[in-house]
């Protein structure tokens, strides 16, 4: 790795299933700001709101909160559109039109 490189050698993880793993900072949330919201709306609306009695009844619960955000739940960052209704708006697009639906 270059000296002047952004990475330290020990910031880049293995590879897996196809996908180098690139680390954030320490401290520095900012990096990731997309799974940072997430994982904290995940915590605040659905972690925190239970006491799982089992590993099973977490499962459940963590993937009715998961059908909910990506089937029902616009989303501003998505036109308003759920996550689900998105991807299926940027399949029917034309390879040219692709851009648009990639931010």
């Amino acid at each position: 790795m270059a000296p002047n490189s952004n990475h330290a050698p020990w910031k880049i993880g293995p590879i897996v299933g196809g996908v180098q793993l690139d680390f954030i900072r320490p401290g520095k949330p900012v990096e990731n700001a997309f799974i940072e919201s997430f994982n904290g709306r995940l915590r605040d609306e659905c972690l925190n709101m239970h006491q799982f009695a089992s590993l099973a009844e977490a499962q459940a619960i963590i993937e009715a909160w998961r059908m909910d955000y990506n089937h029902h739940r616009p989303h501003s960052s998505l036109g308003h559109l759920t996550p689900n209704e998105f991807v299926a708006q940027c399949q029917a697009k034309p390879i040219a039109e692709e851009a648009v639906c990639s931010s």
